[in-house]
């Protein structure tokens, strides 16, 4: 049940990255809510799952819309990994969660600039820094604490948690 509900959340989040939100752009970005429901599994379940489902979801974001097949996969895979590793955070704290999705919305922005580096797509590092990354990282963080308590609460007593038999 869990698998099924983390699909269609990301389906849903990618659903509304690609429509209603290309309306709601701040400073000419969008925040990536894909990558926000990968951050908050990593930092509830630990850097294992949180690189799975990063994986997961960037795969499904590379075939849904993808022009690079994998790019979104390694960036997330790498930021989900990176949230998880912090075992000794706060995790019920929404401010914690923020920062973590601060820090893990840079470390995927900056996967996507290296990884494209790589593939001959250049593009300079201080424009993508400040017109793109840091900016992305500040939205997704800003919209961390509207969202964060009830993912908690989902993950610990609701729908995504672990069924134990």
């Amino acid at each position: 049940m869990r698998t099924v509900t983390l699909i269609c959340l990301v389906g849903v989040a990618l659903l509304l990255e690609h429509t209603v939100l290309n309306f709601v752009r701040v400073a000419g970005v969008k925040p990536d809510l894909v990558l926000i429901i990968v951050v908050f599994n990593g930092i509830l379940k630990g850097s294992r799952e949180g690189a799975f489902w990063g994986f997961i979801a960037g795969m499904m974001e590379d075939f849904a819309c993808g022009q690079y097949l994998g790019l979104h996969a390694l960036s997330k895979l790498a930021a989900g990994y990176v949230a998880g590793a912090g075992d000794y955070v706060y995790k019920e704290n929404s401010v914690v969660a923020a920062a973590m999705v601060w820090a893990a919305s840079l470390i995927c922005g900056g996967v996507v600039y290296l990884s494209l580096l790589t593939l001959g797509i250049t593009m300079n590092p201080v424009d993508a820094f400040s017109r793109v990354m840091l900016p992305v990282a500040v939205y997704n963080a800003l919209l961390c604490p509207l969202f964060y308590h009830w993912f908690r609460r989902a993950t610990v007593y609701g729908v995504l948690r672990e069924e134990r038999y």
